[in-house]
């Protein structure tokens, strides 16, 4: 009889339980169900890491792949970016299933990313844009000795001032006419990814007032997609030739035509600009054109001459050393950096000097003015003018009330 009575409890205390756990069911049927799916997906693993020196695809994937294999997917992404060309420091993914090589992701740069994938002994290559979560935000400061200080003092990072000093490098010289109580607000586009800060975009608006002076700038696309900086009247901030080619350094002796050379005692004239700078400073070309000359002589160290359009030259000078693939007729762009900062030659300090010829006359490369290249097409005006007044409500509030400011001329 004991034993009957306590089956039957067993059996009503089960009918309880089953009853208990199936209601617990119903009311997480949602995340349940998804915690069961998950379980029955196949073993993924993805291991993660940064390249090391001395690290190479065949070294990275040798542990999953045959070495052929390896060869024939670097020989095969050759047409975009190869897996050869792997470098120090860049993050990548290789995705595992069941312990196989089923993927493997690059990070090329801050832009793009190489992704292969393997889909039934195939390997598919691809080049594809990194995906970040972007967001519009206002930046500004006041300055009181540097652009650099500024920018740090407003919480940003050093690419942001290199990137508003090269939209305004044509009309303002960051050596020289930099002024204390100088403003300045951007409108630029921050990245994130996963959570975390990635940098910068696009600078959509940047307004710069020097010295009284207000500079405006707004980024337009034009019918073919090529973008460029442009004021509020729709003209290219653009120009032949960038004002200096140095982003940040001093001017340590100007164009003259007496002056006493620090080395061989005597007065000279110095028809050039020397920009007093660290040695390896970076050096840019000012405007597109072609090397005539590059090498060495006794006077001007390493020099690079470079041939402008309608009979300009220019002539860099002192270099510690030349940028890679520099060579006579090699064709630059304005901004290319040619060469780095040194004192090669008749030099007492590393500095560059920089040098102008208009028609073989030299010229004075601080007064000299170059004309602008080509404003909005006017039939993309009313786009471009709808644009600028959006950006321009938001980004005046920076300026304080009462706060004057000049438009250039």
């Amino acid at each position: 009889m004991v034993t009957k009575k306590f089956v039957f409890i067993l059996f009503f205390t089960g009918i309880i339980l089953a009853l208990l756990v199936n209601s617990v069911f119903a009311s997480n049927s949602g995340s349940n169900t998804q915690k069961r799916f998950s379980m029955t997906l196949p073993d993924i693993q993805v291991v993660k890491g940064i390249v090391k020196h001395g690290d190479t695809a065949s070294s990275l994937l040798n542990k999953y792949l045959p070495l052929q294999t390896i060869y024939e997917i670097s020989r095969r992404s050759s047409d975009g970016f190869t897996l050869a060309h792997i470098r120090k420091g860049q993050p990548y993914k290789i995705i595992l299933k069941e312990n196989n090589l089923v993927g493997f992701e690059y990070e090329i740069d801050k832009n793009d990313r190489l992704v292969i994938q393997k889909n039934k002994d195939i390997f598919s290559i691809d080049q594809v844009p990194i995906e970040y979560d972007v967001i519009l935000e206002m930046v500004s400061s006041t300055i009181t000795s540097s652009l650099f200080e500024a920018v740090k003092k407003s919480g940003e990072g050093i690419q942001l001032a290199l990137s508003l000093s090269d939209i305004f490098a044509w009309d303002i010289d960051f050596i020289r006419d930099i002024q204390p109580g100088d403003q300045f607000k951007i409108l630029v586009e921050k990245r994130y990814r996963n959570g975390k800060s990635a940098g910068y975009g696009q600078i959509h608006a940047a307004f710069f007032t020097n010295n009284g002076t207000l500079f405006k700038a707004f980024l337009h696309k034009d019918s073919k997609g090529i973008p460029g900086y442009y004021d509020e009247n729709g003209n290219s901030l653009q120009k032949a030739f960038l004002k200096a080619p140095l982003a940040f350094s001093r001017i340590s002796s100007k164009f003259t035509k007496k002056r006493m050379h620090p080395i061989l005692k005597e007065y000279r004239s110095h028809p050039g600009v020397d920009y007093a700078a660290p040695k390896g400073t970076p050096i840019k070309t000012v405007g597109d054109g072609v090397i005539t000359q590059i090498g060495y002589n006794k006077g001007m160290g390493n020099y690079i001459n470079i041939r402008h359009y309608n009979g300009y030259i220019t002539s860099y000078n002192h270099m510690s050393k030349f940028a890679k693939g520099m060579k006579q007729n090699k064709q630059v762009l304005q901004g290319d950096v040619i060469g780095y900062v040194g004192m090669t030659g008749y030099a007492t300090g590393p500095h560059l000097d920089f040098r102008m010829k208009k028609n073989g006359k030299l010229i004075d490369p601080l007064k000299h003015r170059p004309p602008s290249e080509k404003p909005v097409n006017p039939d993309e005006m009313d786009r471009f003018l709808a644009k600028i007044q959006k950006l321009s409500a938001k980004i005046l509030m920076v300026f304080k009330p009462g706060a004057s400011a000049k438009t250039p001329t």
